[in-house]
């Protein structure tokens, strides 16, 4: 019968062990905004359950669509941001004119909205474009210099 034991031993043996000692560097080259990630996460998160959170689920219908629709988005621009960062952090733009859209959202969407919806909007859009320009920063700062 076959020997099927695995040896525990050290892999420098191993015949790819530099290329995988380069790809473990450059996977974790591409980590810079790992402490990003999970509050773009939850920030989608938010986004999407505010109307409920806040109550405005009668008074503002259309705005309550959208905050679901965006902060999903969100949420997916953060998975997108975890899982493969070396593509997605270009985007990081892309976020920050979330936030954007996110702050003058209440007046464009919603029908003459309260002071508390507008402040929650406003909140998440300042948010979005303060970790959006954190994503930016780190991305030229992290890109390859030709």
């Amino acid at each position: 019968m076959a020997d099927v034991s695995h040896n525990r031993g050290d892999i420098t043996s191993h015949p790819d062990a530099s290329e995988m000692r380069e790809r473990y560097a450059r996977m974790l080259s591409g980590r810079d905004v790992a402490l990003v990630d999970g509050p773009v996460f939850l920030l989608g998160l938010y986004c999407a359950a505010s109307p409920w959170i806040l109550h405005y689920t009668t008074s503002q219908p259309a705005l309550v669509t959208h905050n679901l629709i965006v902060g999903i988005a969100i949420g997916l621009l953060a998975l997108g941001f975890t899982q493969t960062p070396e593509r997605m952090y270009g985007l990081s733009w892309a976020f920050c004119a979330v936030g954007i859209w996110m702050i003058i959202a209440p007046w464009v969407v919603g029908d003459s909205p309260d002071a508390g919806v507008a402040l929650n909007n406003i909140i998440i859009g300042a948010l979005a474009v303060i970790l959006g320009l954190m994503c930016t920063a780190t991305a030229a700062r992290s890109a390859p210099r030709p």
